[in-house]
């Protein structure tokens, strides 16, 4: 790129068709912004400018009185871009799915989610590409929750002119896969097994609170089964929902528990568990509170434990991690490990967590 100066009274230059403005300008009394691109018309404008209708100075820089020495155009040249067209090229590079475009404005180009879900960030590889002078790309947090509409990401360029070059850097950086993505809820059959003794208004609270969690996420709950203490119940229950024998209401995805003592080995749930050739995947989850939170699996099917049904009327890290699970994300180790990143969830951190958690308690600490 090269820089060239029209000068008032001059004739115009044609050459400088496509030059963009470096500074904001009042023309005539009309606001013209950095980074417009210049047309044969606006040129004719800057030679020969208007009188505003209030006698002011027919042409000046915003914030000085006039522009008495010309004005700076950046003219590109072969290799270069304008910064709204670098700006789109690498959002549809780095974004990925259930994410769409909005813009260029100032060279900014939002990215909305699509759907309500969970918003996913490959972390070390938006680092690589806000490392590539002038790139910007910004997000919300990794796991964060969105509605269809919010805000994602935005992605800009500093300067109004930018290499191409610069540009296949930044799109080079999401070659094996996108910077950034909304994984949307999906419709995930549900089944809930409770070890515990629980009656009265304090089984309608719990119920309605884990109906809260799960429907509130656009999921279902095919069944809730009370339980006794002994390893043949939790094993019959578990079984036909993992499998979907024995009630006919079909295998479920994602099975909850609560009242398993966590840090029992021989508890009556994870005895049942392994007696199905299930497994734990991880005993307890890097964020607070969390820490006896466990997460399982038999075959495909995820298990959930909290360790009371007192649990469920607070935001925990189960409001974090069962987003993820409803949203596609394996009941894996890797699934939970990037809890930890924000995990700690005190008030300051609701914004993490879904709507419907918004008014639970708030833990402390």
């Amino acid at each position: 790129m090269r820089t060239a100066r029209i000068n008032p009274g001059e004739p115009a230059d044609e050459t400088l068709v496509g030059s963009v403005l470096t500074r904001d300008l009042s023309i005539g009394g009309q606001r013209w912004s950095k980074g417009r691109r210049l047309t044969i018309d606006d040129l004719g404008r800057l030679a020969d400018p208007p009188v505003p209708s209030d006698g002011g100075a027919p042409l000046r820089i915003i914030g000085r009185t006039a522009a008495p020495n010309g004005v700076t155009v950046v003219v590109l040249e072969p290799g270069d871009l304008h910064e709204d067209e670098a700006a789109c090229r690498l959002a549809q590079a780095i974004a990925g799915p259930s994410t769409m475009l909005r813009g260029p404005a100032e060279s900014r180009v939002d990215l909305l989610a699509v759907a309500d879900g969970v918003v996913h960030v490959r972390i070390g590889a938006l680092e690589r590409f806000n490392r590539i002078d002038p790139l910007e790309a910004f997000t919300l947090f990794d796991g964060q929750i969105v509605r269809a509409g919010e805000l994602v990401a935005s992605v800009k360029v500093a300067p109004h002119v930018v290499a191409t070059e610069l540009v296949e850097r930044g799109e080079a950086v999401a070659a094996d896969g996108p910077l950034f993505w909304v994984a949307p809820f999906q419709h995930r059959r549900v089944g809930v097994i409770v070890k515990e003794n629980v009656v009265g208004a304090a089984r309608e609270r719990f119920e309605r609170s884990v109906r809260q969690k799960i429907e509130g996420i656009g999921s279902e709950i095919v069944g809730i089964d009370y339980v006794e203490d002994d390893p043949r119940a939790v094993e019959a229950a578990m079984a036909a929902f993992s499998r979907g024998r024995g009630h006919g209401r079909g295998r479920v995805d994602l099975i909850l528990t609560a009242g398993a003592a966590s840090t029992d080995p021989d508890d009556a749930v994870f005895v049942a568990l392994g007696r199905l050739r299930g497994r734990i995947v991880r005993r307890g989850v890097p964020s607070h509170p969390g820490s006896m939170l466990w997460l399982g699996r038999i075959g495909t099917t995820a298990v959930v434990g909290l360790p009371t049904c007192g649990a469920y009327s607070k935001a925990t890290a189960a409001d974090l991690l069962l987003p993820r699970l409803l949203s596609g994300d394996p009941p894996t180790a890797a699934t939970v490990a990037r809890l930890g990143h924000g995990g700690v969830l005190n008030r300051q951190m609701r914004f993490r967590f879904p709507a419907y958690a918004l008014d639970l308690e708030a833990p402390e600490g």
